[in-house]
């Protein structure tokens, strides 16, 4: 896989205003993220992803914006790729689409919605990437497929957005290894019975496997992706160990699995960064997604 330059995304989820969402924006894009991005879960305290990033958008002239990620079973494909090749137009091609096979039982009980077994949920994930990728390719997409079906149907108005799959089922980075420009690792294995925590997937054999796994899959594509993280926690601290073990102690986490894995940026910034480089030079981590402004900012400027 080709060495690629480290770039960093920020996760945010609501704001009071227009004018403090706008703001929080353009602190994103003046302190060096390439990105922002917002969440698709329907809960208390999120804004619906799509409208929040074209008043983001607006508010920047090359900061990023990006779904992560829509949950797949939310939306038919087509009306995504509608929507998405219109902010993309509309914010001169800066959209990174991010889409995953959704995962929280308890919104889809309050939507109404089947809670379909994961098999059934990561087929139709498959389907609906393979649609989005042929839709942004410029082709008249027939399908007759078991979850979706289009007739002789086009992509309007016809743009190419990076398109990436988030998770870290091995059928998930399958599909995303296949169909994606970015292949979304979060680290996060069976879903707890809250419908929002997960069991952890952290060691370093286990990121092996999984990063063994998209290379096969990706075959000639290998070279053409980006490999991306969800950074659970970013803290700058003095005392490493000890801001990890109170967070293992939360979570019922293993804290030396947990002082390894690129999943936590926990210590100095020099130990942070350094942590940064050995993920890329171990596994090809490039493309890191924080939910703190502020630490991550400064991360960014020693990185340079």
């Amino acid at each position: 896989m080709a060495s690629r330059s480290f770039r960093f995304g920020l996760q945010v989820f609501s704001g009071e205003s227009r004018s403090a969402w706008r703001d929080l924006a353009r602190r994103a894009e003046d302190a060096g993220f390439s990105t922002i991005l917002v969440p698709d879960h329907v809960v208390d305290g999120l804004f619906s992803p799509l409208v929040a990033l074209d008043t983001m958008a607006s508010a920047t002239s090359q900061l990023r914006v990006g779904t992560f990620v829509l949950n797949n079973d939310f939306r038919h494909p087509a009306l995504v790729a509608r929507d998405a090749a219109t902010l993309d137009l509309l914010t001169d091609g800066r959209l990174e689409l991010g889409i995953g096979a959704g995962h929280a039982a308890p919104e889809y009980a309050e939507l109404g919605l089947v809670f379909d077994p994961a098999a059934r949920r990561v087929a139709r994930l498959g389907e609906a990437a393979r649609i989005l990728r042929e839709l942004f390719d410029g082709r008249a997409v027939t399908v007759d497929g078991e979850h979706y079906r289009l007739q002789n149907h086009r992509l309007f108005p016809q743009r190419r957005p990076a398109l990436l799959v988030g998770g870290n089922g091995d059928r998930v980075l399958g599909i995303a290894a296949e169909e994606a420009d970015i292949v979304g690792f979060t680290g996060l294995g069976r879903t707890r019975a809250d419908g929002q925590h997960h069991d952890l997937e952290w060691s370093d054999d286990q990121i092996d496997a999984k990063v063994a796994l998209v290379r096969a899959c990706a075959g000639k594509r290998l070279d053409d992706l980006e490999l991306n993280l969800l950074v659970q926690q970013i803290t700058i601290t003095e005392d490493r160990r000890a801001a990890v073990e109170q967070t293992a102690a939360r979570v019922d986490g293993d804290p030396e699995v947990m002082l390894a894995a690129p999943y936590m940026l926990v210590g100095t910034v020099d130990e942070i960064v350094e942590q940064i480089h050995e993920a890329r030079d171990r596994w090809g981590f490039t493309y890191f997604v924080t939910r703190s402004l502020d630490p991550t900012a400064r991360v960014i400027d020693a990185i340079g």
